[in-house]
């Protein structure tokens, strides 16, 4: 009934009652229980809390005149962030009966707004994958074709939004995690700067990680970054600077705005129908106003970051090792091992580095305002079976799925994944619109601009149509 809502139209219609939360989440605790087998997009669902909500929002709407914004409307969040009485997995065994006593900011935030927390979607171990399988039960799948990944480390927020199981869906990005399965799975996602809305109390390292919302509509995207950004003095990277009201520069268009289109970034390239989709929506921006050209910045190969990566993620998970080595997957310890390894001279000068590619681009964003390429290089790939060519071309089988979208986690600017039609197999595929750090809005006017000329809310794989 209300697979392909809106998250903002859901909540237009409980305020004036023409639906009741009750109504809403039993329709989507329904739809859950009938399709997120096939699937393994949530590995909690909160089916009882959640109705307890539900019923809690019924009164509120019947004693008050002024609601919260998102009174009655459910949401899950990735499996990373602290949900407080409700299981917090982190996608590994070691946390598999962990049960946080407090919420992470985020949901603080969209409780307070009034939405339901539906569950807790899936996530590879400690989100250090940009596919989604653990050693909790089933890979994650995408809705389009079953046989083939969601995408990752966010692959259950976006299989759950793509299916109707979740009309807002919370993922967190460290070098293409939002976006990634956004662009498998079809679906609006967005890395807002790094900082804007804060990650206090999750399994996540802050210094490359963002949070952000994947949705069926921009104004929905835009409505959950006013909600959930602002300053946490727990979370250090936390911007101090005051949100705007991204919902109100959604209709100022794009006229004028200078853009570079950039069919590869750095030593990454897209298969061929990955790139002509992608540009195909660089030309709807300059049909409407933009002045765009071809360009992109010399980044060369980004693997000398990796020590200050495995660093960062050693420091608050590398305890692991001792403790529960024996519980984790052959590749998180493989990773905390290496890290463990890193000499200070190593780790000093990969800082030198991330600090000249980030005057690199600062320069590049002096020149122009969004920087659009393919998210992706491929459509989704059949499980566990990642491409070592594109159009015959050897690739790194690893890195290639993150190679657009991981420097705008350096950067910490924003980056979103625009829906941008199909491939002849029938799977999505994806634009990513990039700017420099806290040019969240010049992003999200461009996604709307390009959403007006390919509306994809209605997208919803036939298998979960019913």
């Amino acid at each position: 009934m209300f697979a392909c809502m809106t998250a903002s139209e859901m909540a237009r219609q409980i305020r004036n009652k023409a639906v009741s939360p009750v109504e809403v989440v039993d329709d989507l605790l329904d739809r859950i229980g009938r399709h997120n087998h096939r699937l393994n997009a949530y590995l909690t669902v909160s089916d009882t809390e959640a109705r307890q909500a539900a019923m809690d929002a019924e009164l509120t709407l019947k004693r008050s005149s002024e609601v919260p914004p998102l009174l009655g409307v459910p949401f899950s969040i990735k499996d990373v962030h602290f949900t407080q009485g409700t299981r917090t997995t982190g996608g590994s065994l070691v946390f598999r009966d962990f049960v946080p006593r407090e919420d992470c900011v985020v949901v603080e935030r969209l409780r307070q707004a009034g939405a339901i927390l539906a569950g807790k979607t899936n996530t590879p171990e400690l989100a250090l994958s940009s596919t989604t399988e653990n050693l909790l039960g089933d890979d994650c799948r995408n809705p389009w074709d079953t046989s083939r990944t969601s995408g990752g480390s966010s692959g259950g927020a976006a299989a759950a939004q793509a299916a109707g199981l979740s009309p807002i869906s919370i993922g967190s990005d460290r070098g293409g995690s939002i976006r990634i399965p956004a662009a498998f799975c079809g679906v609006y996602a967005l890395k807002p700067t790094h900082g804007r809305i804060p990650i206090t109390n999750a399994f996540a390292g802050p210094t490359f990680t963002h949070i952000g919302p994947l949705t069926r509509s921009v104004y929905d995207a835009a409505f959950l970054l006013e909600i959930m950004a602002g300053f946490d003095g727990r979370d250090p990277t936390s911007m101090r600077e005051r949100p705007i009201r991204y919902t109100q520069v959604l209709d100022l268009g794009v006229k004028g705005l200078r853009v570079a289109w950039s069919p590869q970034l750095g030593n990454s390239i897209a298969g061929s129908e990955a790139r002509l989709a992608a540009h195909s929506m660089a030309g709807i921006l300059q049909e409407s106003g933009c002045i765009v050209e071809e360009a992109g910045p010399d980044i060369g190969d980004l693997s000398w970051v990796f020590p200050v990566l495995m660093a960062d993620q050693f420091v608050w998970s590398g305890h692991l090792l001792e403790e529960h080595a024996d519980r984790l997957t052959p590749e998180v310890k493989g990773f905390l091992e290496l890290a463990a390894t890193i000499p200070a001279h190593v780790y000093a000068r990969s800082l030198r580095s991330l600090e000249g590619f980030r005057m690199q681009m600062a320069g590049f964003f002096e020149e122009y305002d969004l920087l659009l390429s393919p998210s992706v290089p491929y459509e989704a790939f059949p499980l566990r079976q990642r491409p070592a060519a594109i159009d015959g071309q050897e690739i790194d089988p690893v890195r290639a799925t993150s190679s657009f979208t991981f420097p705008f986690n350096l950067t910490g600017g924003p980056a979103a994944n625009v829906p941008c039609g199909f491939s002849a197999n029938g799977l999505p595929l994806g634009l990513q619109v990039g700017a420099a750090p806290g040019r969240d809005d010049l992003v999200l006017r461009a996604s709307a601009v390009l959403e007006e000329a390919l509306p994809w809310q209605a997208w919803l794989p036939s298998a979960f149509a019913g």
